[in-house]
């Protein structure tokens, strides 16, 4: 009885691992939105997982009106180079760059009533942008077209307006097929209601569909990366600047620029948004900044190229361009970026200057700072003769003194911290106190 019993559960086994194997493994993968750095990604994650699993069947759920040209290149290289066969069904729209991602697909099944087409480049505004990006767009579509056994003046006519052909395409418009001229013309295999319909035409039953779904990362990619946090993170990095800048050591305000510009240039960065140079330009502005504020008497060329560059860093990186070529961005996207860089940062400055006094002196950031004093008759004694002999004689300011800076005291150069706020270089100042081993030093009186 117990030899009969194992034979069942072996044949039982064998047949399950059989059905699996017959069954099609089909990986979906929802591209419902702009093609930009986001649907990038999701491509890329859902062909890796594909692989891993290995699917025999990847099919594309789309419904797109466009977005940004490189990102639908890097789609639709991805999927002309997968060993996986590929599957597009268009769920009402598949225009401009999700053209181009459909037509590399090796077979593409429409909805009724879908729309395929209308390719020419654009900016943020909707204006056509000028004959050399129609021409790689033209050049795109037709090879793709062609790689894939359709036909390449129909891709070319979703794109050029001049291109006719027969009743289908008159001079002066972009092509666009309905699902039957699509179906008619080659370009689509049949109308289809859903993703399973598809399956079933396919003769892919049984099938076993998996939805693919973004990991937790790219949510937070996402997150970072959207014009509200972005603007934040900036308030946080001119912020913690300032505070840096005013209160130099403090430690605090240093590691809250780091961890904001590491938020806001880290996903940026990992979307292909954000380069080496941009992020170069931000650091440079910033020494720059440093540079004006504790080395360089006033405030003239330096402090405000390092605002430039600042603000140009941050800018650029928010946009897609190659080294200053801005034709891709639009006009639209540009202003955004300016405007919300701008804006975050005369907002940060005005936040910083309004509570600024007010931050340094609260109950929670006291508790960061050392405030112990070590007192003289408890055994602490820090020994300076010289500055000792320094209370009470004359000299004058070798830097600016915004407070801190440097004085000149008897042919000797000392650091110093101005008892009265700022004092301009070159002005007669005399030695106040010592407080905490520092030179306090005043404006001369006559």
């Amino acid at each position: 009885m117990k030899r009969i019993f194992r034979l069942f559960i072996l044949f039982s086994l064998i047949f399950s691992y059989q059905l699996s194997k017959a069954q099609t493994k089909v990986l979906q993968v929802n591209i419902k939105e702009e093609i930009d750095p986001t649907a990038w990604r999701t491509i890329r994650g859902a062909f890796k997982q594909a692989q891993e699993t290995h699917a025999n069947i990847i099919l594309i759920n789309l419904n797109t009106y466009g977005g940004m040209l490189d990102y639908a290149d890097s789609i639709r290289t991805k999927i002309l180079n997968s060993p996986i066969k590929t599957i597009v069904f268009i769920d009402n729209n598949a225009a401009s760059a999700g053209a181009l991602i459909s037509i590399a697909c090796d077979k593409i099944y429409m909805q009724k009533g879908a729309t395929i087409g209308a390719a020419s480049v654009v900016d943020g505004n909707g204006k056509v942008l000028p004959e050399k990006y129609q021409s790689y767009m033209r050049g795109l579509m037709r090879t793709t077209a062609e790689t894939k056994g359709r036909n390449p003046k129909i891709a070319e006519a979703f794109v050029d307006p001049d291109i006719e052909i027969d009743s289908l395409s008159k001079k002066g418009k972009v092509l666009t097929l309905t699902t039957k001229e699509a179906i008619a013309n080659g370009y689509c295999v049949n109308e289809a209601n859903s993703v399973e319909d598809v399956l079933t035409q396919e003769n892919a039953q049984p099938f076993q569909i998996s939805v693919y779904q973004p990991s937790i990362t790219d949510y937070l990619i996402t997150l970072l990366t959207s014009p509200i946090v972005s603007g934040i993170l900036i308030l946080l990095m001119i912020g913690g600047i300032y505070f840096e800048f005013q209160s130099p050591g403090i430690g605090v305000a240093l590691l809250i620029t780091i961890i904001a510009a590491l938020l806001f240039f880290a996903p940026l960065y990992l979307e292909g948004l954000a380069s080496n140079w941009e992020i170069l330009l931000f650091i440079f502005g910033v020494i720059l900044l440093a540079l004006e504020i504790f080395v360089i008497p006033g405030f003239g060329v330096f402090g405000i190229l390092g605002i430039v560059l600042i603000v140009v860093g941050l800018a650029m990186s928010m946009i897609l361009n190659n080294f200053f070529d801005l034709g891709m961005s639009g006009d639209q996207n540009i202003n955004q970026a300016f405007l919300l860089v701008l804006g975050s940062v005369i907002g940060a400055v005005a936040l910083s200057v309004f509570f600024g006094g007010n931050i340094l002196k609260s109950k929670a950031f006291q508790r960061l700072v050392l405030k112990d004093e070590q007192h003289a008759n408890k055994g602490y004694q820090v020994k300076n003769h010289l500055q000792d002999n320094l209370i009470g004689k004359n000299g004058f300011a070798k830097t600016d003194l915004k407070p801190g800076g440097k004085i000149e005291v008897e042919g000797n150069v000392f650091n110093a911290i101005s008892f009265d706020g700022f004092i301009e270089n070159g002005t007669d100042i005399v030695v106040y106190k010592i407080e905490n081993s520092n030179l306090m030093v005043r404006r001369k009186t006559a």
